[in-house]
């Protein structure tokens, strides 16, 4: 039985820069830094945020962006915060896609490696109940 998501990896072409950017935005906590142990195929740093457990590998970047995203769970009145935090990181904010009333707030962001991020304040009974009424 899957009882949730174990990890998410992101091969990253500098894994300490990465880390610090997710430290900078997402309050993440780095566990472990292998240095230059490698007991998996490159390089790693794991840290977490909120408990969810993130894998960042040493390797190269995507060539090209998509609209492939990791979404995070903001509430309301940290939204703005988590938007400042972005604006201050300096990385290329996304124009957001058009949402219809009720929908909740986004922001959504590139790491250097062109990983595509997402805040957002919503849920999905919210988005579902939104999607009712048009």
């Amino acid at each position: 039985m899957i009882s949730g998501i174990s990890h998410i990896t992101l091969i990253v072409k500098d894994i300490e820069k990465t880390a610090k950017l997710f430290v900078s935005i997402f309050d993440a906590e780095i566990k472990y830094f292998s240095g230059l142990k490698t007991f998996s195929i490159s390089p790693e740093i794991f840290l977490t945020i909120n408990g969810v457990w993130i894998a960042l590998m040493q390797g190269e970047p995507l060539k090209e962006r998509t609209y492939n995203h990791v979404a995070f769970k903001s509430d309301v009145e940290t939204f703005a915060d988590y938007v400042n935090k972005i604006k201050a990181a300096g990385v290329e904010i996304k124009e957001s896609r058009s949402r219809i009333e009720g929908e909740a707030d986004s922001i959504y962001f590139y790491d250097y490696d062109n990983h595509l991020f997402e805040i957002h304040s919503g849920t999905l009974e919210r988005r579902l109940d939104s999607y009712t009424r048009y």
